[in-house]
């Protein structure tokens, strides 16, 4: 394991406790928090050509996760900024994508909140690869009800439900499921959702029933530049399944389209002109960061 601080090509690294080591050898107290209650937040950000991606945003969505569960902030902006600069460097110039987490620490199992110092780990690895056929075909999903509880605008890791709904859409042979309550769009089990009707972008609004993306965001903030037109308002049942394209995004994988929903096409059944537009656009952004 490299520790001089010079730059290397490892593909995964971790940091826990001060200490820079693989993720295999990274271990918790039994009692941690979040082992036992999943009492913890975190963040996924993706680094290109090694430098972080939005890392500005990341942090003040963590910030609002750890106000809404109440786990105290245990590092600044600038300190978690140096970390995770450190921590992307170490692995080389490669595309990344860095996994922070917090829990409220280490304490005997008691519901109430204990007097402790939080934990914190974070992670390294490669970034995924976004397929041709991904890009070509697009991906298919399932609609399912929305399970989960009331506060999705914390990014917690109490993910159960999440996890169980993407395994539905696995097990129906779909690559995701995006979720309905009351009848009405949330978002998918691992990302954003955005409907094109009659030439404009759709995304239901933020709130407690969804997490608020970063990705999500510049996309709007993208579209905008582009001269699409943008609303965020509710998107029905029946308004997903007529739409004319329906797209995915997150921080891993940008913007991605939907061409198969419940098992029938989305519009024409291939990736539209408004993904396509957006997805060029956000390319070219990210084509520019790394070239900084």
């Amino acid at each position: 394991m490299n520790n001089t601080g010079s730059p290397t090509d490892l593909q995964e690294l971790a940091w826990i406790n001060g200490e820079f080591l693989a993720p295999a050898e990274a271990t918790i107290p039994a009692l941690d928090r979040g082992f036992i209650f999943g009492d913890a937040v975190y963040e996924v950000i993706p680094a290109y050509a090694g430098k972080l991606f939005l890392l500005q945003p990341h942090l003040q969505r963590l910030a609002r996760s750890l106000e809404i569960t109440r786990i105290p902030n245990p590092k600044t902006d600038l300190q978690w900024r140096t970390l995770l600069t450190e921590l992307a460097r170490r692995c080389g110039s490669h595309d990344q994508s860095l996994y922070l987490q917090v829990t409220r620490g280490v304490a005997p199992r008691d519901h109430a909140f204990p007097d402790t110092e939080p934990t914190v780990f974070c992670m390294s690895r490669p970034l995924p690869v976004i397929s041709d056929q991904q890009l070509q075909q697009g991906l298919s999903a399932i609609t399912t009800e929305d399970i989960r509880w009331n506060y999705c605008h914390a990014k917690t890791t109490s993910l159960i439900a999440n996890v169980m709904l993407r395994q539905q859409a696995v097990d129906a042979g779909a690559d995701e499921a995006i979720l309905l309550r009351d009848g009405l769009v949330t978002e998918g089990s691992a990302s954003n959702v955005f409907v094109v009707i009659g030439g404009e972008l759709i995304t239901p609004p933020a709130g407690e029933q969804l997490l608020h993306g970063i990705t999500r965001e510049r996309i709007i903030q993208l579209a905008q530049r582009q001269g699409i037109a943008v609303a965020q308002r509710p998107i029905t049942e029946q308004q997903l399944h007529q739409a004319d394209e329906v797209c995915v995004s997150s921080s891993t994988k940008s913007i991605l389209p939907v061409t198969r929903l419940d098992g029938s096409p989305v519009g024409k059944g291939l990736p539209g002109p408004v993904w396509l537009q957006l997805w060029e656009a956000y390319q070219a952004e990210v084509q520019a960061f790394g070239d900084q």
